[in-house]
């Protein structure tokens, strides 16, 4: 009976209480030379009971990712999908501690909705989209000038041939 006391009075101290959230964000813009988008977000995670350095897990629509943390209050998550299947708009990003992930990895198990297991606390990301060029590359203008020119320079020499 001694050591579940214990158990339960150490989980206690372990949960995130109101955890208050300061996050900043990165997402590729520019894909004229890169065949990936990058995602990465960096935050700061206060408990009000005073808990810190929890494992943390990142659910990004389906895809766990962990949380890398870089100091004792201070995470990233970060993660890359093609540019093809980068959409533009507003990514959620569900954080769990170790609990709420085996409760979200059991739930997926049993083919019951993710959204049945509630994140200790959510980020929110917005991808503006990817600039991926012009339309016409300068290559194929220059190359439709050169024919214009040749054009005009043949159809000129045959005037004054003739």
């Amino acid at each position: 009976f001694f050591l579940i006391a214990i158990f339960n009075v150490a989980h206690i101290f372990c949960v995130c209480k109101d955890p208050e959230i300061k996050a900043t964000s990165y997402t590729t813009e520019d894909g004229t030379v890169v065949t990936n988008v990058a995602f990465v977000t960096e935050f700061t995670l206060k408990c009000s009971n005073g808990v810190s350095e929890i494992p943390l897990y990142a659910d990004v629509s389906g895809k766990m990712f962990p949380a890398v943390q870089l100091s004792k209050d201070s995470y990233q998550v970060s993660w890359v999908e093609e540019i093809q299947k980068a959409r533009s708009g507003v990514y959620s990003i569900n954080f769990y501690d170790e609990e709420g992930y085996a409760l979200l990895r059991k739930a997926l198990r049993n083919y019951e909705q993710a959204s049945s297991v509630k994140p200790l606390f959510n980020i929110v990301i917005n991808h503006p989209g990817t600039y991926q060029g012009p339309w016409l590359n300068s290559e194929f203008l220059a190359a439709a000038l050169a024919i214009v020119v040749w054009y005009m320079a043949f159809t000129a020499k045959s005037k004054l041939l003739h």
